[in-house]
């Protein structure tokens, strides 16, 4: 089955849960994680996730959606960016 992936990345002054409802959102969408990396650097949360659309009937305007809450919510900066674009932006 051909996978639909996008990159997701967060950024923002650390705190407890971030993990918890980035993954929590993804999984009521029912999207499968990939790849994830996540780092602290001088006290920001830094994170990339890699995320298959694959099974899900969610679009990317509705995970942008749900992720512009947590963005409110938790002061964060989320990105949603499909593979196809991502490719296309880093070519040379």
């Amino acid at each position: 089955m051909p996978k639909d992936l996008v990159f997701i990345t967060v950024i923002g002054k650390d705190q407890k849960g971030i993990i918890a409802r980035i993954s929590n959102a993804v999984f009521k969408h029912n999207i499968n994680i990939e790849d994830l990396n996540q780092k602290v650097m001088d006290g920001y949360f830094v994170m990339t996730m890699l995320a298959d659309m694959a099974d899900s009937r969610a679009s990317i305007g509705d995970i942008k959606k749900e992720f512009a809450e947590i963005e409110k919510q938790m002061d964060l900066k989320i990105q949603v960016q499909h593979e196809n674009i991502f490719k296309a932006m880093h070519r040379v």
